[in-house]
């Protein structure tokens, strides 16, 4: 088939098709004697694949997939995505953590947590949650923690949401979940004050977990369809 209609296939300019060929994504494609590239199914299974991917695993890891795909190096293939799956695996670990978490952070709220004797100095938190103080202000260059500071001393107090902040840091953390997104979810939680929003966020991301376990199944299919349409070797790495 001509460039221009495998692109309309897949709703792309024909110059994204000869870059993804010329990337690696789809194979070489055949020319004619005049020199022009006649695409076949296999190609358009490979464009198909890689666009079921993109949503399921991300533009990078997608194009590693399909080059080692179309490389023939299946097993460096079915490493990237046994990544994604964990990745996604770890992910709803930590939703599940940070759920049942939620009634117990529902006591920490400003009064209930007033009478846990804040303000605390960074080594009174540290030893609350049994952690080092570095960690506390490695979270806090991270934005995870925002504790004020005394204005005579300088130092810091953590005070009663500041140790609610951290109680629910530490939870994340145990989960797995890198630093930066744990800095997302606490700016979300001060800005809107209240554990309810966090509990609306938590919502979305199971949403968003799901949609990526739906994706992650349809692009197995695709790229399982691309690979029936390569050589043999292929399935065999």
């Amino acid at each position: 088939m001509r460039p221009v209609d495998l692109a309309r296939q897949h709703g792309l300019s024909t110059q994204a098709v000869r870059n993804y060929e010329d990337a690696g994504i789809i194979p070489p494609a055949r020319r004619s004697r005049t020199g022009y590239r006649d695409y076949t199914a296999t190609h358009a299974a490979g464009l198909a694949a890689y666009l079921a991917l993109v949503p399921a695993f991300g533009y990078s890891t997608s194009r590693r997939i399909m080059r080692a795909v179309t490389g023939g190096r299946l097993d460096e293939a079915l490493e990237y995505l046994d990544d994604g799956h964990a990745l996604l695996a770890r992910d709803r670990n930590t939703l599940r953590t940070v759920e049942a978490a939620l009634s117990h952070l529902g006591a920490a709220t400003p009064h209930a947590a007033a009478g846990t004797r804040a303000p605390y100095s960074i080594g009174e938190l540290a030893r609350h949650l049994g952690l080092n103080p570095a960690t506390l202000r490695t979270w806090e260059r991270a934005g995870v923690l925002t504790p004020p500071r005394d204005p005579r001393t300088g130092h810091r107090q953590y005070l009663a949401l500041d140790v609610r902040d951290a109680e629910l840091a530490h939870l994340l953390r145990r989960g797995g979940r890198p630093l930066g997104a744990i800095a997302a979810v606490m700016r979300e939680l001060r800005d809107a004050g209240s554990l309810e929003a966090l509990a609306k966020t938590l919502e979305g991301w199971r949403g968003d977990l799901t949609s990526r376990g739906i994706a992650q199944l349809y692009a197995a299919s695709q790229l399982s369809t691309y690979l029936d349409g390569l050589r043999p070797s292929a399935r065999t790495g």
